[in-house]
Order: C-alpha cells, then structure tokens, then sequence
C-alpha cells in the first residue's frame, strides 16, 4: 500500500542547540544514530521510506525549534532559516518530499507572514511545537495567526513538548514522563484550551491536526461534552463537534488496532492519516502496521494516503 506519511523529522543546522537540550539523557550511539538520520535527505531516509512504501513524506523540524527562543528576531530568523533550508531539499527530492513550515509565534504578526511566504513555496501547512516559552494557541495574541491559517487554508499539526512545569504528581518516576504519558497530556490539554478558548469559533474554517490518533481526545468525547454542559460551557458548538470537525490525526506511534479503530468510530474515516514518525520510532513498524492491520481496502487506502493527499493537496 502506497503511503503518505505526516510526522518525519529534520534537524537544519541552526536549530541543533535547540533539539540537543532536550536529548541530555539519550545515551550517545542512540543520539548519534537519531542525528544522522535526521540530517540525511538522500540516503538513510530515502532507504527508509521505501522500506515502509512511504512514496512522500512531508517533513518537519524535530523540537522544540524556535519555540523556545526568548530573541523574537532570533526566533524569526533562526525558523526562516530553516524554511529555505527545507525548500532547498524538497526541490533536490521533489517527488518524495513536501514541508511543513516552522514558525517563528514570539511575533504573531510575523508568524503569520512566514506561513504565508512558505505556503506561496509550496509548504503544506506548518507545524508548532507546543508552546512557545509557555503561551499556548488559544491566547488572543495569536489571532493574527489564525487568521492567516485560515484564509490560505493552511493546516496547523501541533507537535508534542514539555510543560511548562513538569507536574508534581510524576515525581521521580521520569520513564512516564515525556512520550510515555506526559506529551499526550500536554498536547491534549493544549488542544482543549484551542476548544474551550473559542478558536475554532472565531476561526471556523481552521484545521489543526494531531499526531498519536489525537492524544487520547476521540476516547474522551462524551466525557468532555458531558463536562462542558455541567460548567457551563458557552460555545457555539458541542465541544466533540470541533474535534469531529477541525481536527484530524494521524497514527503516529500508535501503532496498534484498538486506538485505530476507536479514532476512526469517534472522528469519521476521513479524519484518519499514516505517520511514522521518522526517525523517533520504527519506519518498518509503522509501515508494516499500516499494510496488516484488519481493515477493509477502502479505509487502508485513506488511511494510508487518499485523506492526506485531500487535506494537504498533495499530488501523488
């Protein structure tokens, strides 16, 4: 089966301080070999892709990025760096790989012009890595931003990252930190601000997409419903109607059948992408999943490519 894959990293040359502070406690041959896969765009990731019948995938900075820069106009330069540093492999590679910008929020106003300029390159929408220095996307601030979004019809993938304040309730117990357990709360608490903020209210057209089939929110839907209506909440919609209508998500190490078919139950099958997650988890696996899992033809092919080249407007 064909696939299109969502969530594959990169690392630019002036972003590598960024990513090396949160990879203190990796041992180095795992580092070493995470680091050359994610500065490779000719030859492990090429092998790769193939390994797992991925014919494009979209690319994106490994975080946290610029999103924990406190110099607005280092943060700008630094992720339109990056940006022309993609573009000039996209084009060496252009049947294989599509871009997600990085974007610079210190600035709104210029994030919004950076999208702008990457999506007239052919970028296919931008990914943010959670907070930027502890403001999150549902703060009024980032309006501009949204609106940009919006009006080019730019999806906004929000990719995991660490809390502001680790929470107390983890204690010592560092290895449920982080991928574990710690990042789906984050991104999903992240998402339920976007919600509850009223983003999606002031900017209907909006799509945000999600990595780990939605960071357990399609397993939660009535229960947020139910919990909006008891305080209530003043939205235009039901809660569950943003998730259904201005998110979708993609398999991103979530590599198993009960998740899958969960998501596809609460979100539609329209709602659902392949990701692999390159190179933060198994390529082969992810692949492998995609091909086995029990599902009919029809879902496989959505999955795996039909809805990511429909939102993103990919041409395969």
């Amino acid at each position: 089966m064909k696939k299109i894959a969502l969530e594959e990293h990169f690392m630019s040359p002036g972003l590598v301080d960024y990513w090396q502070a949160t990879m203190a406690d990796v041992p180095r041959p795992i580092y070493d070999k995470i680091f050359a896969a994610l500065t490779d765009f000719d030859d492990i990731r090429l092998k790769a892709m193939d390994s797992a019948g991925i014919e494009k995938a979209v690319l994106s900075v490994a975080g946290p990025g610029v999103q924990v820069e406190p110099n607005v106009a280092a943060a700008n330069k630094a992720a339109a760096e990056a940006n022309d540093f993609l573009a000039e492999k996209i084009a060496r590679h252009p049947t294989r790989y599509e871009g997600f910008a990085h974007i610079a929020l210190q600035d709104p106003n210029a994030a919004a012009r950076e999208l702008e300029r990457c999506v007239k390159m052919g970028f296919k929408g931008a990914m943010i890595n959670g907070h930027s220095l502890g403001h999150y996307l549902d703060e009024r601030q980032f309006d501009p931003f949204w609106a940009k979004a919006e009006e080019l019809g730019a999806p906004i993938y929000l990719h995991p990252a660490d809390p502001v304040e680790q929470y107390a309730t983890y204690g010592n117990y560092n290895e449920i930190k982080r991928a574990t357990w710690g990042w789906g709360v984050e991104t999903g608490t992240h998402t339920l601000r976007m919600i509850f903020g009223g983003v999606f209210d002031r900017f209907p057209k909006a799509l945000l997409l999600l990595g780990h089939l939605g960071e357990s929110l399609p397993y939660m839907l009535w229960r947020i419903d139910s919990r909006a209506k008891l305080y209530g909440v003043e939205l235009k919609r039901e809660p569950s109607d943003y998730i259904r209508n201005n998110i979708a998500v993609t398999i991103s190490g979530m590599y198993s059948p009960e998740p899958l078919h969960c998501a596809v139950s609460a979100l539609g099958a329209s709602r659902v992408m392949f990701s692999a997650d390159f190179p933060f988890e198994d390529i082969k696996e992810a692949g492998h999943f995609m091909d086995d899992v029990a599902i009919d033809t029809e879902l496989r092919e959505a999955i795996a490519w039909r809805n990511a080249a429909r939102i993103l407007n990919i041409k395969m």
